[in-house]
């Protein structure tokens, strides 16, 4: 199990794995690292760490070197072609009648490829684009597709809690999320309301999903009938963080509504458990997949989590 460390090699980057080489490097320093695109600028976001070779790349980039002041010069320097290689790019894709939306244009550190990412609603022919922008910039042109959710990571943005978006500040890759998620959180399921700026479900329904499964496991459902030390009820809500539980209890002709913990109620039938053979069992880890009715609620564009098919960061 090889030693690596973690970097970003832009700041709404994915979290790559990389050999430190023969440097010592502390979480924020600024490092050079050969890669198949030419010499990038990275951030180290992760020390020193032991991970076991499944959870590694197939190709592991060794650091050559800390950062130095020259580094960071061209770097800045980069910026500026950059923004007025996005302008160059917006027109020439206009030019050519191309139906896709250019997102963001990047230098690697040593300029030898400008990679210009886009999204677009179906596949581009973009040959004669790459052509074109290769006599103007002389230099190796990489044209990305990527998805709507690495738009808003790229771009940025503030979301619906008044803080900056999740994935583009401290969220180094996405998580599968599901419509399911939503409905065991009891929220509610207005698309407006669980989805994010970039028109998928948020990010964040996956934070607290564990313990809400966890807590789920522990308490009754609603309407279901349980025992409790005020005598048998109704379950009319359930608060699964709090793990806590309402009960309308009925006596004569009057009802009252309690609170109780999870412990103190006992239900009247208790589920058992599933007996499944080895062949029928699901591993622990595989996904639930979406129902029917959840892809006709939410629309096809909700099923789809990430494009397989787009390169990494």
């Amino acid at each position: 199990m090889p030693d690596v460390i973690a970097v970003r090699y832009r700041n709404a980057g994915r979290r790559q794995y990389v050999l430190p080489g023969q440097g010592e490097y502390k979480l924020g320093d600024t490092v050079i690292v050969p890669t198949a695109q030419g010499l990038e600028y990275a951030t180290v976001c992760q020390e020193v760490t032991d991970l076991p070779k499944d959870k590694l790349p197939g190709q592991l980039f060794e650091v050559a070197r800390a950062a130095n002041d020259n580094d960071r010069r061209q770097m800045d320097s980069n910026r500026q072609k950059e923004k007025q290689a996005f302008d160059l790019c917006r027109e020439r894709i206009a030019a050519h009648k191309l139906d896709m939306k250019l997102v963001s244009v990047e230098y690697t550190l040593d300029n030898s490829k400008m990679i210009a990412s886009f999204t677009s609603g179906g596949r581009v022919d973009f040959r004669a684009l790459v052509k074109d922008l290769a006599g103007i910039f002389k230099t190796r042109i990489e044209l990305r597709q990527i998805g709507v959710r690495d738009e808003a990571k790229m771009i940025t943005g503030v979301g619906s809690c008044g803080r900056g978006l999740c994935c583009s500040t401290f969220l180094y890759e996405f998580n599968p999320v599901s419509i399911r998620m939503a409905k065991e959180q009891s929220l509610s399921l207005n698309p407006t309301k669980i989805s994010g700026v970039c028109g998928r479900l948020m990010c964040c329904l996956k934070y607290e999903q564990e313990q809400y499964e966890k807590s789920r496991k522990r308490l009754p459902r609603l309407g279901k009938e349980v025992i409790t030390p005020q005598g048998p009820g109704i379950v009319t809500q359930v608060n699964a963080l709090l793990e806590q539980v309402s009960v309308r209890i009925t006596k004569g002709d009057s009802s009252d509504i309690h609170v109780f913990t999870a412990d103190q109620v006992q239900r009247v039938n208790p589920p058992q458990p599933r007996q499944e053979s080895k062949a029928q069992a699901k591993p622990a880890a595989e996904a639930e997949p979406l129902t029917e009715s959840d892809e006709e609620f939410m629309g096809t564009p909700y099923t789809i989590l990430e494009d397989e098919n787009m390169p990494d960061d």
